[in-house]
């Protein structure tokens, strides 16, 4: 078996014997979109004669500010921004069929882990750009339903999303285990109090994700470490 990598917080280590239902995030868990989406962001804010710096980026991806704030705030017409954020999306979409954002190993673990579990996606994406990501892949059928973005009231790092697929389940918290890669997934997670695994993504490497129970390097090693 391969030696896992674990980084856990300062809690003892949890016994997940309990957990019947996965709650998987999407983007930079099952698929390699996020640089994708910063990238056509950068692209549409260029329109409008606005850099975005990666840092920037990912500082808005922590505290859940707009990336087009900074256009409002030079007095850019709202017309104009909007026609921006139209471009962002074609580029967006046109990213996700023409790059590789597959993460090596994801089937195979869905695979086992459905097994055992039910399983559930909950995303920020919109519904539009889920679609166009799995027209080719064999993700979706491991999983019992998906909530897109516009799906439940408030998204990340609100506990709605999370709350909402609970819902979905009927069942309780305790019973639930979420996946997340970033800080404000991890942050809707522990606001609907559910306890939380983080895998590692070498684009949300930065942020804190200190109250997540364990830290894991990949899936499968989410995989051997429910298995125990």
């Amino acid at each position: 078996m391969t030696n896992l990598l674990i980084v856990g917080s300062s809690r003892k280590s949890m016994d997940f014997s309990n957990i019947s239902y996965l709650l998987f995030d999407h983007d930079g868990v099952l698929v390699e979109t996020e640089y994708w989406y910063f990238k056509a962001t950068q692209r549409g804010l260029a329109h409008l004669g606005i850099d975005l710096p990666l840092a920037g980026y990912r500082q808005h991806l922590v505290d859940g500010a707009s990336n087009w704030e900074v256009a409002r705030q030079q007095g850019i017409a709202e017309k104009d921004i909007s026609a921006a954020r139209a471009n962002r999306d074609r580029y967006y979409q046109e990213y996700l069929v023409n790059e590789d954002i597959n993460i090596e190993g994801v089937e195979e673990v869905l695979t086992t882990l459905t097994r055992r579990f039910h399983m559930a996606i909950v995303t920020t994406s919109k519904r539009q750009d889920f679609e166009l990501i799995h027209a080719s892949r064999n993700i979706v059928p491991h999983f019992d339903f998906v909530l897109c973005n516009g799906e439940y009231p408030r998204a990340k790092p609100a506990p709605d999303p999370y709350l909402t697929a609970i819902a979905q389940f009927g069942c309780d918290r305790s019973q639930a285990l979420v996946i997340e890669d970033s800080e404000r997934g991890l942050r809707s997670a522990v606001a609907a109090d559910i306890t939380c695994i983080a895998i590692h993504n070498d684009f949300t490497a930065h942020q804190d994700l200190s109250a997540a129970e364990q830290r894991l390097p990949n899936l499968r090693t989410l995989a051997e470490l429910l298995a125990r």
